[in-house]
């Protein structure tokens, strides 16, 4: 008795205070999300100029939760993952009723779901609205934005049709035969149902006839189970709630009959289970009942107004944004230089005809060498034919069924020994084709010049952000790509093999189809020769960092200022795209450009910015990491903003071209390098040292590779484009970059203090003397040291009298003619 008093019963549960907490903690926060987020999503284009206020009492909040209930709509919905933080909030109430002990879901499977829903209904709505509005969120943009630049429009709905249809198809069993149950089902429960509103229809009355005629048993029991007999099938009408009892040899009679006969008669007919005799009683016939016909005492007016768009409320800030179009139109950012006229295709030279001549006996030649070639390796082809572009002729060829590919591949050195030509390719397979290419050199290559490319009508009416004419393609076709699209270019080639050509074409190429304002270089060129020609046009189309001579950049002490300003014009714009609400630089631009950013809040409207660096190995050998830092963060966050890298080196080692470096540079051209080791380390394959130069290049934009040859332009057409705009008005001085304090430039050098002095600096004082040179960078070189520290040394120097004070670009005066000299200033300082 004592255990049964202290035993609880089997189904009590019992549940702890945390978990009480906890479960009411969830379901309320599942609450407040819900609707904080309708609040949000009703008012969130009122609240744009709000962002960022939370800490400012004097803005008040429309939400129902406040700025809390702002900030949690802008984090979920807006930043995230639109209108799927509902499913978020779902998932709350979900844990919280868990918690408790009450199995309303199916966790797991309630998860799963969740989790397919937050995956694609972003997706979905960011295809829908194309990125408008907040329903897709930033994660449905990003995600739509990047399946749509790889497979289309129409390849993203196909993806999302597709997604969805299996998800119903497998979660709700939709099969043929299912659905076509379901609509039966649906088909009979309605005309059941009607036939049940109509009492003085015909096929009532035919119903009640057929009742009269029933025979059933005598002996009825309302709670009795039937037993089938071969005589009671013919009379009993089964209904859905039959039951029948099983015998040990008999199955149930739903296993027998699979589709049961759905009857329109109210209540079932139930048979004794002790009843073996013929029926003989009769179901009584129940009454029709009337329905009552209501009628209406009064007859009122019933009016239905439609309420058109205009009706609806409009905000201030949208009515003052109207109000301005209206009175002043859309904003233009070219009215400054309204003038302004773009070089025309006559500035570039023609060098006549550029058509591509065949060289049968050529083609012929070369036919016969690879055939016969492969035949001597037991290698079959049973069909070949080329296609001939400018600088190479693509020969593909089928081969016989069961060659394997890896023999062709093999034998590339071969082919290109007995075909007497430098630069033999073999692809295997071709991508997107079931044939093996080798690409060849032509004998006598024809150029492919700047003007004929820039002059071509895929060019002209290329419908891009920052459209780029590389040149053209095996089978002689006009290449643009979008670098916006890139969305950053690295480049790789060795000396002569047409680099620099390509700089140039890449430029020319922008300058050709943007307005300067909507487009700034900043150009780097430690040579300091290579883009100098671009000088000319600095008042419309570069930027510099204020309080600078030159806006090419030479020295790499301010490579350095320069790319740290350019990380802190990526903040501030980013800070911009927030505050208007905007995931990009182009709907950015239209929404200033509709007037609804109001330039007193510090808006503006942004230009592209282009970074080009000439020689990206030298500022590593010099700066190192205090370069490869900021241009690897420009490179992860900087292409929503409008900023793009394009960065050249001659030397695609993998101290220059580092992990890092590569990982953020999808889009890649290599022109002829000295080893397949640089071809792998720039194209992450090998084909790069097999091409021929002189501007043949490979193309990767991270999935394929193409060969093309590189529009030629000369530095004579360079200077006549840059001289063309350089005439013309341009803006008082070049687009002023944020200004950046680096050590250099905040340091103040007071007295020297012994005690402070770097361990390496009189090893640097005496490089400086011996060598009459007071600059960082050379301390850089001769000590290995990173700029910060060589920039310290370099300060410590002025402090003791060593070299005199910081003068720009150029080496600081050294004030010690001998080593003599400066011993004995050495031998001061350690006295003091």
């Amino acid at each position: 008795m004592k255990n049964e008093q202290n035993t609880f019963p089997s189904n009590t549960k019992i549940i702890s205070k945390p978990r009480i907490i906890s479960g009411i903690t969830f379901i309320l926060l599942s609450v407040v999300l819900t609707l904080s987020f309708i609040s949000y999503l009703m008012n969130w284009k009122a609240d744009q100029s709000q962002a960022g206020t939370m800490a400012d009492k004097t803005v008040e909040s429309s939400n129902l939760f406040g700025k809390i209930g702002d900030w949690l709509g802008n984090l979920f919905i807006f930043e995230s993952i639109g209108v799927a933080a509902f499913v978020v909030a779902f998932l709350f109430f979900v844990f919280g009723t868990l918690i408790f002990k009450k199995n309303y879901f199916k966790p797991w499977k309630t998860i799963s779901h969740s989790l397919f829903f937050i995956c694609w209904t972003p997706i979905f709505f960011g295809a829908v609205t194309n990125g408008e509005g907040v329903l897709g969120g930033v994660y449905g943009y990003q995600i739509m934005d990047y399946l749509k630049s790889y497979i289309g429009s129409v390849g993203l709905w196909m993806v999302l049709l597709v997604s969805f249809a299996l998800y119903f198809v497998l979660e709700f069993n939709l099969r043929p035969s299912s659905i076509k149950n379901k609509l039966n089902d649906i088909n009979d429960n309605t005309f059941g149902k009607l036939k049940k509103l109509m009492p003085d229809s015909d096929e009532e009355f035919e119903a009640d006839e057929e009742l009269e005629k029933e025979i059933v048993p005598e002996n009825i029991s309302a709670n009795s189970n039937p037993v089938k007999t071969d005589n009671d099938f013919n009379n009993i009408k089964v209904t859905q709630d039959f039951e029948p009892i099983k015998t040990p040899n008999q199955t149930s009679f739903r296993e027998e009959i699979k589709e049961p006969i759905k009857e329109s008669v109210p209540e079932p007919i139930i048979l004794s289970s002790t009843s073996t005799s013929t029926p003989t009683q009769t179901q009584p016939q129940k009454p029709a009942v009337e329905t009552p016909v209501v009628k209406a005492e009064d007859d009122f007016a019933f009016n239905v107004e439609i309420k058109k768009d205009e009706d609806f409320p409009v905000t201030a800030e949208q009515q003052k944004s109207d109000d301005l179009v209206s009175k002043h139109g859309l904003y233009d950012h070219k009215l400054d230089l309204a003038k302004f006229q773009m070089p025309s295709v006559e500035l570039l030279k023609d060098y006549g005809n550029e058509e591509i001549t065949i060289n049968k006996d050529e083609l012929e030649e070369n036919k016969n060498r690879i055939v016969g070639l492969l035949k001597t390796f037991n290698v079959g082809i049973s069909e070949i034919k080329a296609t001939i572009g400018p600088t190479v002729t693509l020969y593909e060829i089928v081969p016989e069924a069961g060659i394997r590919v890896a023999a062709i591949k093999k034998l590339q050195d071969d082919i290109a020994l007995n075909l007497s030509a430098l630069g033999i390719r073999i692809i295997a397979p071709m991508p997107g084709k079931g044939t093996i290419g080798i690409e060849v050199p032509r004998k006598n290559p024809t150029m492919v010049s700047m003007r004929s490319v820039v002059a071509s009508p895929k060019f002209q009416s290329a419908d891009m952000d920052l459209p780029i004419v590389f040149g053209r393609t095996i089978s002689n076709e006009v290449f643009v790509a979008d670098l916006a699209k890139m969305p950053h270019l690295l480049m790789a080639g060795a000396t002569g093999q047409g680099k620099s050509v390509g700089i140039n074409a890449i430029l020319t190429s922008l300058i050709y189809k943007k307005h300067p304002s909507e487009l700034k270089f900043v150009m780097v060129d430690p040579k300091k020769v290579e883009l100098s020609l671009y000088s000319k046009i600095e008042r419309h189309y570069l930027a510099k960092l204020p309080d600078t001579e030159d806006a090419i950049i030479t020295d790499n002490a301010k490579v350095i200022n320069t790319l740290n300003s350019l990380c802190i014009e990526m903040d501030d714009r980013y800070e911009l795209l927030k505050n208007a609400f905007c995931k990009n630089i182009k709907e950015y631009n239209a929404k200033f450009a509709q007037r609804k950013l109001n330039p007193e809040n510090g808006h503006r409207y942004l230009p592209y910015i282009v970074l080009v660096v000439d020689e990206f190995a030298d500022l590593i050998m010099t700066a190192g990491k205090e370069v490869e830092h900021p241009i690897a963060r420009l490179a992860q966050l900087a292409r929503a903003i409008g900023i793009h890298l394009i960065v050249a080196t001659q030397r695609p080692s993998v101290n220059v071209i580092t992990g890092m470096i590569k990982a953020n540079f999808p889009a890649r051209v290599a022109f002829r390098v000295i080893s397949g080791v640089d071809s792998k380390t720039i194209l992450d394959s090998p084909g790069a040292e097999q091409l021929v130069g002189k501007g043949d290049m490979l193309y990767f934009n991270g999935n394929d590779l193409t060969r093309l040859q590189c529009a030629f332009v000369d530095t004579p057409e360079v200077e006549r484009i840059a001289e063309f705009i350089g005439e013309q008005k341009g803006y008082s001085d070049a687009y002023l970059l944020p200004e950046y304090s680096g050590e250099e430039s905040s340091s103040t050098v007071g007295a020297f203090d012994p005690n402070e002095k770097d361990a390496l600096f009189e090893e640097g004082a005496r490089i400086v003397v011996s060598t009459q040179q007071g600059s960082t960078s050379m301390l850089q070189r001769q000590l290995k040291l990173g700029y910060n520290r060589a920039g310290r040394i370099m300060d410590q120097l002025e402090a003791a009298g060593v070299v005199g004070g910081f003068n720009g670009a150029k080496a600081r005066e050294v004030l010690i003619s001998d080593l003599n000299s400066l011993e004995r200033l050495l031998d001061e300082l350690k006295g003091r």
